[in-house]
């Protein structure tokens, strides 16, 4: 499924300074320097071959091969039931009636009504637990070794164009879920457009979208038949230090199954990614040195145990249009969301095919140079901003005792909480410092 959401009303403008509601998006832009979410490439050096035959499929980017048997019905004469086949057929219901039953009182709680989502989110899904090396492990081939069969290239059709986009992204569980960027299937969801999920072998397998949150530009894919493929293991962002070791896997400009090496550059480096014409995400992100280029999204930042701890979404770029004008491509700056936040959203969408994200119901400034806080240009009325009694011209100078720099930081720091969360904001008001508690509210998107 997918989900639409329209973009806030923005706020009226302070001092010429563009404004943003914390539950909005933005797209702020400083000079020779801009955050852009990795596009889909369009367009491939040339078709895929399916895994079975050798050869490329008819239309092989999108058309998944189809095979049609015909059904013959031979009739047989029928014969008369002896008197012992009743009785026997009525015990053999009975058991089977018993059993099933008994299954389906175990699975009702892992499976919802829709065959798509689980009642227990992640918990009802088979994910791997271990990571495939040693925590030691200094070798780069060993992590691509290890994680290239559990990544794979998506191929997304969209806006009226058969080549679409291009991607990456990585299993989840057993249970066929993939994990990629939500701006990679975005027009392809939107128009109802054809996603393929190709394997390290080649094999191509028709997707559909779960759900997906442009808030966190994060998607949930599924496939079939998926016995022979496994799930990445998942590890944490909050365990590494700046200088870690870590490997991109992806397809950058359509090169698939494209291993690149790096290191952590930054941790919680908040950045947005799109344009003007574009839904923007907030990222709270690990940042890394490892190439990354258009094609890599949704691709996974591993350490060098072999778990993932980033989904990559974003390059710094040094100039060019935005998300369809000209880019430089890879400088060396690239971001990934943080596997905490992918868990997250993950969770959600295998639950109810919808991902939510907290709002406090009051808009912030998010252009400027003013690196002192985060200014509150408007409190929308009956929401938790106003119950906390945040005002109108207040600075968020703190989130929960961290400092808070100006608007993006704050939308990105609100965004790594949960509704229903009760987060303390530290603000400047006539001069004055003071504090004020605030109880999440949360939307879809």
């Amino acid at each position: 499924m997918s989900n639409h959401e329209d973009a806030p009303t923005p706020a009226p403008q302070s001092d010429g300074e563009p404004t943003q509601p914390i539950s909005g998006w933005t797209s702020p832009s400083a000079p020779h320097q801009s955050q852009q979410a990795l596009p889909g490439t369009p367009g491939m050096p040339g078709p895929p071959t399916d895994a079975t035959s050798g050869q490329a499929p008819e239309d092989a980017w999108f058309a998944a091969p189809t095979m049609s048997m015909p059904v013959h019905h031979v009739d047989q004469p029928r014969t008369r039931p002896s008197g012992w086949t009743w009785p026997a057929v009525g015990a053999l219901a009975l058991v089977l009636g018993l059993l099933g039953g008994f299954l389906g009182a175990l699975s009702y709680d892992r499976i919802g009504n829709d065959s798509s989502t689980y009642d227990g989110g992640l918990d009802a899904v088979q994910t791997q637990d271990a990571a495939p090396l040693a925590a030691d492990n200094g070798s780069v081939a060993a992590v691509a070794e290890a994680l290239l069969p559990r990544t794979g290239q998506i191929l997304a059709a969209g806006e009226g164009e058969a080549s679409g986009a291009t991607g990456s992204g990585f299993v989840l569980d057993r249970q066929g879920h993939v994990v990629t960027n939500n701006h990679v299937v975005a027009s392809a969801a939107e128009d109802d457009g054809p996603i393929r999920v190709v394997d390290s072998k080649g094999t191509h397998r028709q997707a559909t979208v779960v759900g997906r949150s442009p808030v966190y530009d994060l998607a949930i894919l599924k496939i079939e038949d998926t016995d022979t493929l496994e799930p990445a293991a998942l590890g944490s962002s909050r365990a590494l230090r700046v200088g870690d070791p870590v490997v991109a896997f992806g397809s950058p400009l359509g090169l698939s199954q494209t291993v690149t090496s790096g290191i952590v550059s930054a941790l919680g480096r908040p950045v947005t990614t799109g344009d003007a014409n574009n839904t923007s995400s907030y990222i709270n992100a690990v940042q890394t040195d490892a190439a990354i280029n258009p094609g890599n999204s949704g691709g996974p930042l591993v350490n060098l145990a072999g778990e993932v701890v980033g989904v990559n979404s974003a390059i710094a770029t040094t100039g060019g249009g935005g998300l369809t004008g000209e880019r430089s491509g890879n400088i060396g700056v690239g971001f990934a969301i943080p596997i905490e936040q992918v868990k997250t959203t993950a969770d959600q969408i295998l639950r109810t095919g919808e991902a939510r994200y907290p709002v406090i119901g009051a808009q912030v400034r998010t252009g400027g140079t003013d690196s002192s806080g985060a200014f509150i240009t408007e409190v929308n009325e009956g929401t938790p901003a106003e119950a906390a009694g945040l005002l109108e011209n207040d600075v968020v100078t703190e989130v929960d005792g961290k400092p808070v720099t100006d608007g993006i930081a704050l939308i990105v720091a609100i965004r790594t909480h949960q509704p229903g969360e009760t987060i303390e904001f530290t603000i400047q008001r006539d001069g004055t410092d003071r504090s004020v508690k605030i109880t999440l509210d949360g939307e879809v998107g």
